[in-house]
């Protein structure tokens, strides 16, 4: 097991390697740079700017130099702000990070829940209903779905204003957050629990007198759960990074609207820190649910 682990932490290493290579090459190829849109500054200034940021020299070096600061744990400074990185993802990722754990808690359990329940009652009121809206909610973008939350709960009724830092007010993010992966967890679930029923274990635990519940439970819920551990890694990482668009619509100062702004104003090093930092979420996220794997099926074994 552990030369397993061994070898997915050198292939994420590697894997985050090349998404800083991709991404700073191809940042760096579209024409421009961030102190051209400032019409204020000087050409003279704009160069000084160039300079004390080395975007003055050649690409491959600006990359090796990136790459030796961020060696060392220094992913630089904002070229639109002058603050540190590391100030920046300290402050909007912990609202990031409340906003995205809450919402995946819901999606996971209830979708769990919900498809489970599906599956048991299949061609029954109870699971056309959950098959409508889980459809309905798989199909509705989330910025269409964060925009009439936005228009009915805060412009129109005036229940929750557009964004606070109390409680009740993550309530209108966490469900833009949540509807599309607790919709698909839904009908993962289903397909699963279906699917687990139909296995030969279960008719003969059923054959053997084996109470409902127990085989429910302990034997078909339990199998049923890897599609949708898989499918829980990067999505987990997803939404704790926050979602760019539901965070924009609801002013949210989480780290997903930062990535938005730093991309929009070609913020360089905004952009690769928040990319590096949403990739090494990617791979430690699915190396944890890799592992989850060997827990809820002690089958499994790591070569």
């Amino acid at each position: 097991m552990w030369k397993y682990i061994l070898k997915r932490v050198l292939l994420a290493i590697l894997t985050v390697l090349l998404i800083c290579i991709i991404t700073f090459f191809l940042m760096n190829a579209i024409p421009g740079g961030p102190f051209n849109k400032e019409k204020a500054l000087s050409q003279a200034t704009i160069e000084a700017l160039n300079a004390r940021y080395n975007l003055d020299k050649p690409v491959f070096t600006q990359f090796l130099l990136y790459m030796k600061n961020l060696l060392h744990g220094d992913f630089g400074v904002s070229l639109k702000n002058g603050r540190e990185i590391k100030d920046i993802i300290s402050d909007s990722f912990p609202i990031s990070c409340r906003l995205g754990l809450t919402a995946v808690t819901i999606a996971l359990i209830f979708g769990t829940i919900f498809g489970s329940l599906a599956a048991l009652m299949r061609n029954k009121l109870p699971d056309r209903i959950i098959v409508f809206l889980s459809t309905l909610f798989t199909a509705v973008p989330s910025f269409v779905l964060a925009t009439l939350l936005l228009l009915v709960f805060s412009i129109e009724l005036g229940w929750v204003p557009v964004w606070s830092a109390t409680e009740t007010h993550y309530t209108l993010p966490v469900i833009a957050l949540c509807a599309y992966p607790m919709a698909y967890v839904t009908r993962l679930a289903k397909t699963s629990m279906l699917d687990a029923l139909s296995q030969d274990y279960i008719r003969t635990a059923k054959a053997k007198g084996v109470k409902k519940s127990l085989i429910i439970f302990k034997h078909a819920l339990r199998n049923s759960l890897l599609p949708v551990i898989t499918y829980a890694g990067p999505e987990i990482a997803y939404i704790i990074t926050g979602s760019m668009v539901v965070e924009t619509v609801f002013t949210v100062g989480g780290i997903g609207s930062k990535f938005v702004s730093a991309i929009s104003n070609r913020d360089y090093t905004m952009i690769m820190a928040t990319t590096i930092f949403l990739a090494t979420l990617m791979v430690v996220a699915n190396l944890i649910c890799d592992l989850l794997y060997k827990v809820v099926d002690p089958r499994i074994k790591y070569d």
